[in-house]
């Protein structure tokens, strides 16, 4: 198991330079050989060249590939230092630049919205997985009875209808026809009865999306497990059938949903772009859309960079998760 789990941990540290230098190529040697200058989208459209210049040499734009590699990348573990002139800048570490709006560092700009986008995600996890899970494997027990179509119609409208769809009818139905909810986030250390209801609409509404998909795999996986020689003799050496379902076929069921939970969970904590937008929720996925809209090319490179960590580190979890659940992995 000690072996399993260095070998996963390397394998993370090596991909997550990897991602570090993939994504200094795409946000700074694309633009540059497309002829985009970024010292220009930083000072704006109408500056004059001197400004640029500057600009230009505080970033260290003008310095060779190579030690601009190792800037950005020593930047991200370490903090870097920018001068230009007389003027010292020091961006402590993790630094991603400043932003080309607030001129602030993007590092603590998203760490603030980074609470915002951990509650809606892991809030609308636990929904997903209990519910969706548990509605696969009652689908899965009760195969072609009124139950097993009736979740899997709901299944399959909450796999087709978008979240802009299903977020803007919860909140005309909840939040203002019926004022059942609040349609209003409040952050939660100013109250946590209002962190609550402003957060339940966009949890069911993420929520439905996500367990619809989790019970049509769980369904799909089950039934296959349950026609497996091993469940068989569980059977018949007499087992009781809650022990075959959730000792015996629980286990094999839950390899490939640990997998999309690992996927899904990361991305989600780079930011849940339609959710926040349509509940006007201050996390990741509104900084990214904003600065998409901006051109605030600094703040899309830290989410873009927080997204591919959380994806790596929830990966990694995964991984862990397979040799406790499976003995094989263990053995391989």
């Amino acid at each position: 198991m000690l072996a399993y789990l260095v070998r996963r941990l390397f394998a993370a540290a090596v991909m997550l330079v990897v991602i570090i230098m993939v994504v200094f190529c795409i946000f700074f040697l694309v633009p540059k050989w497309a002829g985009v200058d970024i010292a220009a989208g930083f000072v704006g459209k109408q500056a004059d060249p001197g400004a640029v210049a500057a600009v230009r040499e505080k970033l260290g734009l003008s310095d060779p590939i190579y030690v601009q590699v190792w800037e950005f990348f020593k930047g991200v573990f370490a903090g870097r230092t920018y001068a230009a002139g007389g003027e010292v800048t020091h961006c402590a570490a993790p630094c991603f630049g400043y932003s080309f709006r607030s001129e602030q560092a993007v590092w603590p700009v998203l760490t603030d919205r980074l609470p915002v986008t951990l509650g809606l995600a892991l809030g609308a996890a636990v929904l997903w997985v209990v519910v969706g899970v548990a509605a696969g494997v009652l689908s899965a027990l009760k195969r072609g009875s009124l139950w097993d179509r009736g979740a899997m119609v709901v299944a399959l409208a909450g796999v087709s209808l978008p979240i802009y769809f299903t977020g803007l009818l919860s909140l005309a139905v909840f939040a203002f026809g019926l004022k059942w909810l609040d349609a209003q986030y409040v952050p939660l250390d100013e109250s946590v009865t209002g962190w609550l209801g402003g957060m339940i609409l966009p949890w069911i509404t993420l929520a439905f999306l996500y367990a619809a998909m989790y019970a049509r795999i769980t369904r799909a996986t089950m039934l296959e497990v349950l026609g497996e020689d091993y469940i068989r003799t569980a059977r018949a050496k007499g087992l009781r059938e809650h022990t075959v379902v959730g000792k015996h076929a629980m286990r094999s069921t839950m390899t490939p949903l640990l997998t999309m939970l690992g996927m899904d969970l990361g991305a989600l904590i780079g930011g849940a772009i339609l959710t926040e937008s349509t509940f006007n929720l201050p996390g990741l996925g509104r900084a990214v859309l904003d600065a998409t809209r901006n051109q605030d090319l600094p703040i899309v490179l830290g989410v873009t960079l927080i997204t591919s960590l959380a994806v790596l580190l929830a990966n990694l979890v995964v991984d862990v998760l397979y040799a406790v659940i499976d003995p094989r992995v263990r053995l391989a």
